[in-house]
């Protein structure tokens, strides 16, 4: 059977009308809150129609796209790990530059995703499909912060009977939770809060056996 040609113009255009489509729906649901957002409003935010927002919808299909192109700067079920940035730093061989690295990628997927992920948290008290991606991102997360927690024991930073734990640990650590409360609430700089997360990564075995 002949196969079907694809337009690599035509997959370009199909790929920045999606991520307009996916940023301008982040802007509003952080703007405006995840309720009072509707598709009308993405389309007009992204320059293109209500059928096609539809296309690449739904809206909470939309909230979690936002979501993991503001945290990782791409869509997908993959783990962070995967993601070129994060392999880079775990590849680093200086252990002590590596997480130096890790807390400068934190700090800015916290600038650009607490506010959008702290949206999904209150949409996820009005509608049960939030609420439902939301606990698979949580699942997610727990997958991506066991193979950080492996990457510790590999280092030398944690024991192997340390990691289940170490990943519950990390889960609140580097998750969005302190970013919103020392930055957002408490009026921390960034620069403030990178020192306080090192600090933290530093005695992550000191603390776990405390």
């Amino acid at each position: 059977m002949p196969r079907a040609y694809r337009s690599p113009t035509r997959d370009a255009v199909a790929a920045a009308t999606r991520r307009r489509i996916v940023e301008a729906a982040g802007t509003l649901f952080v703007r405006d809150g995840y309720a009072a957002t509707s598709m009308q409003a993405i389309a007009a935010e992204a320059g293109t129609s209500v059928q096609t927002v539809h296309a690449h919808g739904p809206k909470h299909a939309l909230l979690v796209a936002a979501h993991e192109l503001t945290l990782a700067g791409d869509e997908g079920r993959h783990p962070l790990a995967e993601r070129p940035e994060l392999v880079d730093i775990m590849a680093e061989p200086d252990t002590g530059v590596a997480i130096e690295r890790y807390v400068d990628f934190l700090v800015e997927a916290n600038l650009r995703s607490a506010a959008l992920l702290h949206a999904m948290v209150s949409a996820a008290d009005v509608d049960a499909r939030v609420r439902s991606a939301g606990q698979d991102l949580e699942e997610r997360r727990h997958r991506d912060m066991t193979i950080a927690a492996g990457w510790f024991v590999a280092r030398g930073r944690l024991r192997a009977d340390q990691a289940s734990e170490a990943a519950d640990l990390l889960g609140l650590v580097v998750g969005p939770e302190p970013w919103i409360h020392l930055v957002r609430e408490r009026g921390w700089t960034p620069t403030r809060y990178g020192v306080w997360l090192r600090r933290q990564l530093d005695e992550l075995g000191a603390a776990l056996d405390g």
